[in-house]
């Protein structure tokens, strides 16, 4: 019998199963043959602590000294957003949003050379973001766990979750298992668990986002670029490995499954792009796409649930899993063992589960 039994095996399991493997025995198992597999493995990968609704925003910020703690975990990047003369009032909206600064467009052409002066007529930037290395993020997650007697297995979909007198019994094809408490971090399938469990589904709503490797552009070295951004998040671009990362930045609503790129939208989203630049996109190198979930408010969900308190909600991550999971797994500690989190009472009753009723 184990004390906590994690479903996902995403930032937000894993980074759990590190937190509670100070507290008692934990198994978390996760349906594909590796950790981070579906969202987490395809994240943007930015720590921008401003990004996202209040809630979000006070995790991350709450995340921060956690990250940069850990050596190498966090590198300079830096934000940028580009507007037509017609998108002054958007770029507005974005730049009280995300506390950036208007620059002038020579400057930002003089930060990334492609930019093209003949159609963006505003700029914003500002320095307050960095690149998260997630592998060294999820590894540093696993081995605490693992350090701490945490049993991770993957290759194990959930086939069956029954509530019995004082535990749940979740059984899969590489056999059952035993917990007292029952954590739900499965991501886009969360309420998919949820209702397996007999808990009412909150309404998480996965929705997809593509992306594309692009190659460097007219031959720039783009690695010291920031993360540029259309007005209203119409798209982004993001260096890479001496690539380039593009998204139309869509958010089309899908049923949870192993997600791929629609190549229509994704040109739709490199047409915007390519508006903004230069150089004319010639070919891709790969495309990809993740499923990014959210609550009906945005904001995540983590607590136990309000009928059922044996079932743990950590879910709803949209977004900002990486960028939160250092506050959000010590929050979701914190509640479990019953001490009073470091987190305000407010921003506490925002996370909770009980605010859907």
């Amino acid at each position: 019998m184990n004390d906590f039994l994690i479903i996902g095996g995403g930032i937000a399991g894993v980074s759990a199963a590190a937190r509670l493997s100070h507290l008692g025995s934990v198994v978390l198992l996760e349906a594909e043959t590796g950790l981070a597999y579906h969202t987490s493995g395809r994240s943007a990968a930015m720590y921008e602590p401003s990004y996202g609704l209040p809630p979000v925003v006070a995790l991350s910020e709450a995340s921060g000294d956690y990250f940069r703690a850990l050596p190498d975990l966090l590198a300079p990047r830096g934000l940028m957003i580009l507007a037509r003369a017609d998108q002054r009032e958007t770029l507005q909206r974005d730049m009280d949003a995300m506390s950036l600064e208007p620059i002038e467009v020579d400057e930002a052409r003089a930060r990334v050379p492609i930019i093209n002066p003949e159609v963006v007529r505003f700029a914003a930037a500002g320095d307050h973001a960095w690149d998260i290395d997630t592998d060294r993020l999820i590894q540093h997650f696993a081995r605490e766990a693992r350090t701490n007697g945490a049993e991770i297995v993957t290759g194990v979909p959930v086939q069956a979750i029954t509530r019995q007198a004082d535990h749940w019994l979740v059984t899969s094809a590489k056999g059952s298992y035993r917990a007292r408490l029952l954590i739900n971090a499965a991501g886009a399938w969360a309420d998919e668990i949820a209702a397996m469990a007999g808990v009412r589904p909150i309404g998480l709503q996965p929705n997809r986002r593509s992306m594309a490797r692009i190659p460097a552009p007219g031959g720039h070295d783009p690695r010291t670029w920031p993360m540029i951004f259309g007005t209203g998040e119409s798209w982004y671009a993001k260096p890479d490995a001496g690539a380039l990362i593009v998204s139309p930045a869509e958010e089309h609503p899908m049923d949870p499954h192993d997600a791929w790129a629609d190549d229509t939208v994704l040109a739709e989203g490199l047409a915007r792009y390519e508006e903004m630049v230069t150089e004319p996109v010639t070919r891709l190198i790969s495309s990809w796409a993740g499923l990014r979930t959210f609550a009906p408010d945005r904001v995540l969900v983590i607590g136990r649930d309000r009928q059922e308190p044996g079932f743990f909600w950590l879910a709803g991550q949209g977004g900002y899993g990486f960028q939160s999971s250092a506050a959000a797994s010590q929050l979701a500690a914190d509640l479990i063992a019953g001490r009073a989190p470091a987190l305000s009472a407010d921003l506490v009753a925002a996370l909770d589960p009980a605010r859907f009723g």
